[in-house]
């Protein structure tokens, strides 16, 4: 193979990966929701119903034929009654949030809505990163 070949092979190789990685998300967002609706007892034809979307679409996700966008991840994680950050995050596009106690209790609480979860979260990141930002000029200032 010629000097000038390799630049373009590694490109290509580095596309292929992508694309693998890409489509291991497809698949795992879809069993992930299948699993949720599984858990659920919650039928296609329902879940389709609740979250706005055609029976065959639901079912090409599920399988991982397609991707759904945000706004369908939405829909069907309120068709689920699940955090709509954990279907973001199966899906990359978001990352992963540290764990903590606080948050991991929003989430699985399951007589608040997705609104009200996100709003809370909201709030006490807000809190947090204001505590935090008042915290450091205190840590360096000296008493008289």
């Amino acid at each position: 193979m010629a000097e000038q070949d390799k630049p373009a092979e590694i490109v290509g190789h580095a596309v292929e990966q992508v694309g693998q990685a890409v489509g291991q998300a497809v698949d795992d967002i879809g069993a992930y929701i299948r699993a949720q609706r599984e858990a659920a007892q919650v039928s296609l034809r329902q879940l389709a119903k609740a979250a706005g979307v055609s029976n065959p679409y639901l079912s090409q996700i599920e399988r991982g034929l397609r991707r759904p966008s945000a706004e369908i991840l939405q829909q069907i994680a309120k068709g689920l009654r699940i955090s709509a950050e954990a279907l973001y995050v199966r899906a990359g596009i978001l990352e992963e949030r540290p764990a903590s106690v606080v948050t991991d209790a929003v989430l699985a609480d399951p007589t608040l809505t997705e609104r009200q979860k996100q709003v809370l979260l909201d709030v006490y990141q807000a809190f947090r990163w204001e505590n935090g930002r008042t915290a450091e000029p205190a840590a360096g200032t000296e008493s008289s």
